[in-house]
């Protein structure tokens, strides 16, 4: 045994690289189900869209890129299902340039999983410049700042768009983001001035930033990072890639945790050896 605890002092990094791909890799294919605790904020926006009406509208910003995909896509793709499944219709805005394919590819998934129907169940209006602007514009009327969808369809000839106007027409709206603008113009520009309810999805580094949010009744809803899409995911009864994600994350953290109380019991009896020696 003590052989075997001074042999790992001079073990090649790489097997200890191929030990972590492992743990990566491994729930990815056959998923742990670990446990996962779900946070106040999470039940939160799971609560506001689980309350709405049949049929109500649900407004989705995906202000992100390729980049925040591991954290936000999950999210995205988990309140497409909350809201088909309870039969909510839902039109989605960016205003990230980067961010219209990447709803559209969660759009196409998510209704396909539920047979929904593009123009009736479901609108993806792509992108538009302006940032704050843009928001504040949409107050007055959103088909007037998207005369054309992400397929450049005049807005008109889709049914769901001649039912809205402006925000009084949305339910509620959830802004998935991974920076500016983003989170925090929604809240400044159109939940502070047109009054409509709101949760959010950010990345982990910046949800501190949105607690205060949270805490003053501007978000109804927060998720934050991998583990917030987790949790949501494990909320609709429909675990995904974030829960997976959760789960190699879990068993890379044990087995660093292994390696430490290995490493150091290694290191303790290799004293003990030199000062009998």
């Amino acid at each position: 045994m003590i052989r075997f605890f001074e042999r790992l002092q001079s073990i090649d990094r790489r097997v200890v690289f191929l030990f972590v791909a492992i743990c990566v890799v491994l729930p990815f294919l056959f998923p742990f189900r670990l446990p996962v605790a779900v946070g106040r904020s999470t039940r939160g926006l799971f609560d506001e869209i689980e309350g709405l009406p049949e049929g109500s509208i649900v407004m989705l910003a995906g202000d992100y890129s390729p980049d925040g995909m591991p954290e936000l896509q999950p999210m995205t793709l988990a309140v497409y299902r909350h809201c088909f499944s309870r039969n909510l219709r839902v039109i989605s805005v960016c205003l990230w340039p980067e961010g219209p394919p990447l709803v559209e590819a969660a759009h196409q998934q998510v209704a396909a999983e539920y047979g929904k129907e593009y123009g009736v169940d479901y609108v993806n209006l792509g992108y538009t410049t302006g940032g704050p602007n843009a928001m504040v514009e949409m107050g007055t009327s959103i088909p007037g700042l998207f005369p054309r969808d992400f397929y450049l369809t005049p807005v008109e000839e889709l049914p769901l768009m001649r039912k809205i106007s402006n925000f009084a027409d949305i339910a509620f709206l959830v802004s998935i983001s991974a920076g500016t603008p983003g989170t925090r113009e929604w809240v400044q520009q159109v939940q502070s001035r047109f009054d409509v309810p709101m949760g959010a999805g950010v990345t982990a580094v910046s949800a501190p930033n949105f607690y205060p949010y949270m805490e003053s009744g501007q978000l109804l809803g927060l998720l934050g990072g991998m583990a917030g899409a987790a949790e949501y995911e494990i909320l609709i009864e429909q675990p995904g890639t974030a829960a997976r994600g959760m789960d190699a994350q879990s068993a890379v953290h044990l087995l660093i945790i292994l390696f430490v109380v290995l490493g150091n019991i290694s290191y303790l009896l290799s004293r003990r050896r030199e000062s009998e020696a």
